[in-house]
């Protein structure tokens, strides 16, 4: 038994030395045909590649009419192939079907198939990026273009000398000065610091499909409603323009709210097309950002209301100028109206750590006090931000001054808080 499986063996292995040997000598035999003589090479690479790619063509035409062929056939042959056919057909028209639906519902939501994947973490972008203006008569919502620039709407920070700019983090800024365009209702806010991170860069040209996703970021109802900004979506609807303006704007179906003037708004990848501006009966309009771009060299401080104090005059004007300059946040030109005796009490960090939280104030009165010349009466209000919120406080009392150096400073106060004013107070 042994011996027969030995010689079997040894048939088998000269069987297949045999049949290696023949392989490699047509291979080799191959390679001397495709490179030799030298000089057709070329032209034998060419012949062989257009060959075999055309014998694999035609291979491959007869197997697909084949296939094409039985799977025709297929159901005729018994009524058990008929019942499989019927079944695979309602599956394969159920598949395509609902990828009929997830495509709609992929270009509903993302737009063009580009911005599928570079929509992730949109959202939180620009809820990091966002930030709320809020001057002394009105507030709405900014964003930062340039690392210590901040672009709003001009009638966001009309009549405000000196707007202030709350972070999503908390913190708030004062700017350090205002550029704008009024008939455009655009400016600009420069802060002393720079936030590199949150910036979102107007681009040099807005182009939008027809219905595509849009995002606006802005801040509703401004500080009366606490919270990160809020972002709504809709789509682009139609470029409008108006003879009377200087900008044209991106008509959309979102809803703006009052507080969100400002805001940015941007495609779904989160590249800013349109900076928040209108909404009035369900029609929204949006500044086209290419456009705001180019005005932006052209934006001057003419139409920013300046701050005009001079507390060398009397004493009331030195006490409506210490408020202004505490509304402004100049804490150095406030805290050099002190006069040296009330120095004695108090240091600049000590004075200026007392309204930390102050975001506005308003002067209501300031007036002579009982005909004495040297006390102030004044009633004033001021516009808090107290753990994210805003808080609105009221003031009154008088101001004791003196004049030194030829200007008048603040000597004694005797100031108390007003709690729940009546409506007259404000008069």
């Amino acid at each position: 038994m042994a011996g027969i499986l030995d010689r079997q063996f040894e048939r088998l292995s000269k069987v297949i030395k045999r049949r290696a040997s023949l392989s490699y000598t047509r291979f080799v035999n191959y390679l001397k045909r495709l490179f030799l003589p030298v000089y057709l090479f070329p032209i034998k690479l060419i012949t062989y590649t257009i060959y075999y790619l055309f014998k694999f063509l035609i291979k491959f035409i007869f197997a697909f009419a084949s296939l094409i062929f039985e799977a025709f056939i297929f159901p005729f042959r018994s009524l058990k192939n008929f019942l499989k056919s019927i079944f695979f057909l309602a599956i394969f028209l159920y598949l395509f079907a609902s990828l009929l639906v997830i495509a709609d519902y992929l270009d509903n939501q993302y737009g063009y198939w580009k911005n599928l994947l570079c929509s992730i973490g949109v959202r939180e972008k620009l809820q990091d990026s966002v930030v709320r203006v809020v001057g002394g008569y009105s507030e709405g919502t900014g964003f930062f273009i340039a690392e210590d620039q901040v672009l709003t709407n001009f009638h966001v920070i009309d009549d405000e000398p000196s707007p202030k700019i709350i972070l999503p983090n908390g913190s708030f800024t004062t700017t350090t000065k205002v550029i704008g365009n009024k008939e455009a209702d655009l400016a600009v806010l420069f802060t002393e610091n720079k936030y590199p991170n949150m910036v979102l860069a107007l681009p040099d040209k807005v182009s939008l499909l027809e219905n595509e996703p849009l995002i606006s970021a802005g801040y509703p109802l401004g500080t009366d409603l606490t919270g990160k900004a809020t972002i709504l979506k809709g789509n682009f609807v139609e470029f409008r323009r108006s003879r009377k303006d200087p900008v044209s704007y991106i008509q959309t179906d979102i809803s703006l709210v009052k507080g969100m003037s400002g805001g940015p708004l941007t495609d779904m990848c989160g590249q800013v097309v349109g900076i928040n501006t209108l909404s009035l009966a369900g029609l929204s309009l949006f500044i086209i950002a290419d456009q705001a771009k180019s005005l932006m060299p052209s934006f001057t401080d003419q139409e920013i209301v300046k701050i005009k104090v001079d507390p060398s005059l009397s004493p009331e004007e030195a006490v409506r100028a210490f408020y202004t300059y505490l509304k402004a946040r100049r804490m150095e030109e406030g805290f050099a109206l002190l006069s040296k005796e009330y120095l004695k009490k108090t240091n600049f960090e000590e004075w200026t750590n007392r309204f930390k939280d102050i975001l506005d104030v308003e002067i209501v009165k300031v007036e002579r006090f009982n005909n004495l010349k040297d006390t102030v009466f004044v009633k004033f209000t001021t516009k808090n931000w107290v753990d994210g919120e805003t808080e609105r406080r009221f003031y009154e009392g008088t101001w004791k001054t003196v004049k030194e150096d030829g200007v008048y400073k603040m000597l004694k106060s005797n100031i108390k808080e007003i709690a729940n004013p009546s409506w007259d107070w404000f008069f």
